[in-house]
């Protein structure tokens, strides 16, 4: 009777415990939250990973896009926008994510080159021949010319064309302050129709035929080049621009809530592989391994760049001085 009573007892016992939870399968889906005109880099760039996960660990994965101007993203996954990883072109929307708890304080640590896997630079794009002789940032003000690039309120394609206006004017005027903010003005006066974002001042130059100039990233201007055709638009790389670092990171609350961290990990890493810095060179970037900057030499004329730190002191400060309400951004350009 004691042994049934016993038997009886642990085979309760045995039901009344739950087991122990199946482990949550890792996400096969990330997704990425990138800036307005790099829909055609990462349509290769996803292609090539998705390709190299099922080569490498016979996994079937996915990637999804979302573009729109970088500081609209920010704002949209301060809103809930469920991104896994962001590759923007511009470091301070990603310390906004910073500042609303989405990404780990010390994420430039996290990456090679401060998180930026390669970098651009605003040049110009011109029609056929250059009729408007347009070189260098001075001819972008004089008053036969108009010149179109997007909102630098929702664009960090367009607060780069302002910062790189703002730098070569303060090399130009010797640091005089109002003839710096003079020369923006006229910039911003040029401008005939200001896009939320680069791919719209994209289409308003090429498809509406607006504009002698359009400023956007060297990558863009190549890009457009070669899908509309050499005939009708040119590149003019001027001689002296701005850095324009793009720096990625993973959205920390997202991967961490998804468990997708892994899988947006590789995918961050891949941009530093070989094989994705070739591809991010071939798409008209210019990008941080050696070999493969030797490689693609001859596509990238020299330039003189200038860096945020050196002239305007970083980026907390450019914020602080330029990008906050009531900034110098909001004094010129008004309520355009």
């Amino acid at each position: 009777m004691k042994t049934l009573l016993a038997l009886g007892l642990a085979l309760t016992a045995a039901i009344a415990v739950p087991a122990a939870p199946a482990a949550a399968a890792e996400p096969t889906t990330i997704l990425n939250a990138s800036y307005d005109i790099s829909r055609e880099l990462f349509a290769t760039i996803d292609k090539a990973f998705v390709a190299k996960v099922k080569a490498d660990k016979g996994t079937d994965v996915t990637v999804d896009q979302s573009h729109a101007g970088s500081s609209k993203q920010a704002r949209a996954i301060l809103e809930g926008l469920e991104a896994d990883v962001v590759t923007f072109n511009q470091v301070t929307d990603v310390e906004a994510l910073v500042k609303g708890g989405f990404v780990a304080a010390d994420w430039q640590g996290k990456f090679p080159d401060n998180a930026s896997p390669y970098y651009s630079l605003p040049a110009f794009l011109v029609r056929a021949g250059n009729p408007k002789n347009i070189r260098n940032w001075d001819d972008l003000v004089r008053d036969d010319v108009k010149v179109v690039f997007p909102n630098p309120k929702t664009s960090g394609n367009a607060r780069y064309t302002y910062l790189a206006a703002t730098a070569f004017a303060r090399e130009a005027y010797g640091n005089d302050e109002a003839k710096v903010k003079e020369f923006v003005k006229k910039l911003f006066d040029n401008v005939p129709v200001f896009d939320t974002g680069g791919r719209g001042a994209t289409t308003t130059f090429v498809e509406r035929e607006i504009g002698d100039v359009l400023i956007t990233f060297e990558a863009e201007t190549r890009g457009i080049a070669k899908e509309f055709g050499e005939d009708k638009f040119q590149t003019v790389v001027p001689p002296v621009s701005l850095l324009a670092e793009f720096p990625v990171a993973i959205v920390d609350r997202v991967a961490d809530k998804r468990g997708s961290r892994p899988l947006a990990q590789s995918y961050l890493d891949f941009l530093y592989s070989p094989e994705g810095q070739t591809l991010i060179a071939g798409n008209g970037n210019r990008v941080r391994d050696k070999d493969v900057v030797a490689k693609f030499a001859s596509s990238f004329p020299k330039v003189r760049l200038l860096k945020v730190e050196d002239v305007f002191g970083g980026w907390q400060k450019i914020q602080a001085e330029h990008f906050a309400s009531g900034g110098t951004l909001d004094e010129l350009y008004g309520d355009r």
